[in-house]
């Protein structure tokens, strides 16, 4: 097929290429290049920029807005300890987002132009350029669109009272995740669970990529069954 002979021109703007590659995408995109340059995704400038984001500019922007949703709930009565059970069960199901996200939707297998195209803006260059430091958090916009039907879904399982920090505490979630995601591939973790986390998450990247779907936790992936399986040391005979 056509879509097969096509061959990629890393020194071109990669987005408007990557979707004729048709069923050999796939193949494509989880042979990982090592390399702290990204590629270029756009020509024009302005798009080009959107696709770039610091990691600090995660914390920045969004914990001021946790703060906000954290102390609406208490303006509408929650107490102390409310908050703090409340905004445990918002990361505790950030957890649950962020696995079901990531292995239903980042890793859904596409082989039309749109899809390749759709799928490597929103997944595969990290997973073809997991080291690009510039595209590894969510780019803002993204999130803030992304929030609102989370803020609707926080506001339909909730009471007014603790919708707020429910929500607060899912997007304080989102900040841990994407802070500890750029640590896990540009940090070096001397102590546990960092070490742990960043084994884990690089056998994901370089050795199994249909498993380990847990980017904070391998929590779900241990209730789902898609933990992936340890190599097992020699023994001594």
């Amino acid at each position: 097929m056509v879509a097969q002979e096509f061959t990629v021109d890393l020194n071109k703007p990669l987005v408007f290429q990557v979707g004729h590659l048709g069923e050999a995408y796939e193949e494509w995109v989880h042979q990982p290049i090592v390399s702290k340059e990204g590629p270029r995704f756009f020509q024009n400038e302005i798009l080009e920029f959107l696709t770039r984001t610091v990691w600090w500019a995660v914390p920045v922007i969004w914990l001021p807005v946790v703060c906000w949703c954290l102390a609406m709930s208490i303006e509408r009565g929650i107490t102390l300890p409310q908050l703090a059970l409340v905004v445990a069960t918002g990361i505790l199901l950030w957890t649950l987002i962020e696995y079901t996200l990531h292995r239903f939707l980042f890793h859904i297998k596409t082989k039309s132009y749109r899809g390749n195209t759709v799928h490597y803006l929103m997944h595969g260059c990290h997973h073809k350029h997991p080291m690009d430091g510039l595209r590894l958090v969510f780019p803002p916009a993204a999130t803030a669109i992304l929030c609102i039907p989370f803020w609707n879904l926080a506001k339909l399982i909730s009471i007014p009272t603790i919708s707020p920090a429910l929500f607060g505490g899912g997007l304080l979630g989102y900040v841990m995740y994407d802070c500890t995601h750029y640590y896990l591939h540009h940090g070096q973790p001397t102590v546990e669970p960092g070490k742990h986390l960043k084994r884990y998450h690089l056998n994901h990247h370089f050795r199994i990529q249909n498993k380990g779907f847990g980017i904070t936790s391998s929590l779900w992936d241990i209730i789902f069954g898609t933990l992936p399986l340890q190599k097992s040391p020699s023994k001594a005979t």
